[in-house]
């Protein structure tokens, strides 16, 4: 815990001074990066157990859409009562949702998931209260106090994205060494056993879908801000496709890892557009293969490995 914590103290000041100091694109693209972590730092949560979501962007559209009717509605422009307010409708909705999904294991958890969150992406496409296809325009945290535009209120919006999520995440590095969260790898090899045990595994599962959702909603909520507009894009399989892809690129065994895969990805996808934009689907399809290729278990794999290297050199 205390390595980890070390960590993102350093990560957390390499950040702040991309704020002050990175040009707008660069402090803007970090800001995504962080908000998306969350996401799919649920993922590898629920991964951890065995579970696979198609649907997460059921929970990463509400967080968003959240934040789009907050600012037309009642004209709450607070960047962390909007994010608070996004994580818990999704928590919510996943609570209600998890008495079902968490009865199913494999590829039935999967799509069920999936389904409810086309059921989403559906019910937005056709209702004008949600802006139907054009979505909605997110609202401008007044905290910020710059124009849409201005460099410094793209910095700010780092750090507050920062703020946000690197606590969380250290929450959820705790909840992984508590007693369910241990729980996590034990029902993902053997759920028969956890249960001679005395352990709920229903029950452990309906808590690793609403931590999931929590993240999902909370990083919705942010992408919406740092962006400026929602449509039912947010919700759409490919959206859930997308935050698979990363969970993949960084393996399950740190919560960082979901930093580390989704700055890869962006990178990846920022320059795959920028340079061969009729290619960049196969470029990120060729890394997935070559990440799963040679570092089946994720890029933070490459942690472990270096720590090896040092322990033989030392003996040598």
């Amino acid at each position: 815990m205390r390595r980890t914590l070390l960590a993102m103290l350093v990560l957390a000041v390499a950040l702040a001074a991309a704020a002050a100091f990175a040009p707008g694109w660069l402090a803007f693209l970090l800001a995504v990066v962080m908000a998306k972590s969350l996401v799919v730092a649920g993922l590898v949560v629920m991964w951890r157990a065995g579970l696979i979501s198609f649907g997460q962007a059921l929970f990463y559209g509400v967080g968003a859409y959240g934040a789009g009717m907050l600012g037309m509605r009642w004209g709450v422009t607070d960047f962390f009562l909007i994010t608070l307010v996004g994580a818990a409708t999704a928590g919510v909705i996943a609570w209600v949702l998890g008495f079902l999904v968490a009865r199913y294991r494999g590829i039935f958890f999967a799509n069920l998931n999936l389904a409810f969150s086309m059921l989403l992406f559906g019910y937005m496409v056709k209702s004008s209260t949600f802006g139907g296809t054009d979505g909605l325009r997110a609202p401008i945290p007044t905290f910020l106090g710059y124009e849409p535009g201005d460099a410094t209120r793209v910095g700010v919006l780092l750090v507050a994205t920062t703020a946000v999520v690197l606590p969380l995440l250290a929450l959820l590095h705790r909840f992984l060494d508590s007693t369910a969260g241990r729980m996590t790898t034990a029902i993902r090899d053997n759920e028969i056993r956890v249960l001679y045990l005395g352990g709920s595994v229903r029950r452990t599962i309906h808590l690793l879908v609403v931590v999931a959702a929590v993240l999902a909603g909370a990083g919705g909520a942010m992408v919406a801000l740092a962006i400026g507009h929602i449509d039912p894009d947010v919700a759409y399989w490919t959206t859930s496709g997308e935050f698979l892809f990363v969970a993949v690129l960084a393996g399950p065994a740190h919560v960082l890892a979901a930093v580390l895969g989704t700055s890869v990805f962006e990178v990846i996808r920022t320059y795959a557009n920028e340079y061969a934009p009729q290619f960049w689907q196969l470029i990120l399809g060729t890394s997935l293969v070559l990440s799963m290729l040679f570092l089946p278990d994720g890029l933070w794999s490459l942690a472990g490995r270096l720590r090896r290297v040092r322990k033989e050199a030392g003996h040598v």
